[in-house]
């Protein structure tokens, strides 16, 4: 599946086709990396989101932050951070959560103006999420929702990345080993600040690099190892 939507192929011009003028449509149009292409040679893009809650169909965005990955390294002065104005009160268990109470989100911007950002940071890149499952779903429903299609692309997923690598190994998971913080630990990184978005964008950016490293030879992985 992968295969037929990296390259530029005729899936994804179809999909261009089909979106009205504006942000997604222009992501769509950028052709990005194919399979056999090291991850050297690739752009990525952390990517972390903060929302009311974990249900994709009621709960909403509140924070997305965001890291440029390029040539194998990183790029923070690249990096973004949006608040994100939600049209419901944020609810206790989640502010406790990431610390994003509701009047600070009234001056925050809405999701249809902080959207195009992420796009065009994403186009022509591979986006990068620890459990990227959450990310994808939020994100393919706000596209859904402001541009009348879901967002279609590969990602790759730290924690997928690493759960494969503990099953290699035979190593067994225990409860929070797949966390972001425990996953780094094992490269010997150090603490970051968790559920800011911004931070978690670029520990996850940092991770990665670590995990596609270890998952290279004489030559750099290829991005069909490490699209999950």
């Amino acid at each position: 599946m992968w295969a037929g939507l990296l390259g530029g192929d005729v899936t994804r011009w179809i999909l261009a086709l089909r979106c009205p003028p504006g942000p997604l449509k222009t992501y769509y149009k950028t052709d990005t990396p194919t399979l056999d292409t090291p991850y050297t040679q690739a752009e990525f893009l952390a990517i972390d989101l903060e929302t009311t809650g974990l249900d994709r169909r009621r709960d909403e965005i509140v924070s997305v932050g965001f890291v440029p990955i390029r040539g194998g390294r990183i790029h923070l002065a690249e990096a973004e951070h949006h608040l994100v104005r939600p049209t419901r009160p944020v609810g206790d268990a989640a502010a406790k959560v990431h610390g994003l109470l509701d009047d600070r989100l009234a001056e925050a911007e809405p999701l249809e103006a902080v959207m195009p950002r992420v796009l065009a940071a994403l186009t022509g890149r591979i986006p990068v999420a620890h459990h990227a499952v959450v990310e994808r779903e939020f994100l393919s429903r706000a596209c859904r929702a402001l541009y009348g299609h879901t967002l279609v692309v590969p990602w790759i997923c730290t924690l997928a990345l690493a759960r494969r690598s503990m099953a290699m190994r035979g190593a067994s998971i225990s409860d929070g080993a797949l966390r972001l913080g425990a996953c780094r630990d094992v490269y010997g990184m150090p603490p970051h600040r968790s559920h800011n978005a911004v931070s978690d964008a670029l520990a996850c950016a940092e991770l990665f690099l670590a995990q596609a490293a270890a998952s290279s030879g004489r030559a750099p992985a290829a991005l069909r190892d490490l699209v999950t």
